[in-house]
C-alpha cells in the first residue's frame, strides 16, 4: 500500500500542483520558476527517497513570496 497524495491550489497570485508518493522514491521533478527553490526541494526529496511531482506558477514579477508561500502550503497538506 503506497501512501500518495495529490493536491492542488490555485489562487489569484499562483497555481500549485504537487503529486506526492512518500513509499516509492526516485523520481523528483520540481518547477516553481525559482531555481534556489527547486534545488532545495528537489535534494530534501530525492535524500528522503520519495517521489515528488511538483509544478507552480505565480506571479513572479512582483516578487517570489507568493510561490514560496503556497508551495509549502501545499506541500504541507500532502504530507
Amino acid at each position: 500500500m503506497n501512501r500518495v497524495a495529490k493536491t492542488r491550489r490555485e489562487t489569484k497570485e499562483t497555481a500549485i500542483e504537487v503529486d506526492l508518493d512518500i513509499d516509492r522514491g526516485g523520481k523528483v521533478e520540481v518547477n516553481t520558476g525559482i531555481p534556489f527553490l527547486d534545488h532545495m526541494l528537489e535534494l530534501m526529496f530525492k535524500h528522503a527517497l520519495t517521489s515528488l511531482t511538483l509544478t507552480a506558477s505565480g506571479d513572479l514579477e512582483v516578487d517570489a513570496h507568493h510561490t514560496v508561500e503556497d508551495v509549502g502550503l501545499v506541500l504541507g497538506q500532502a504530507i
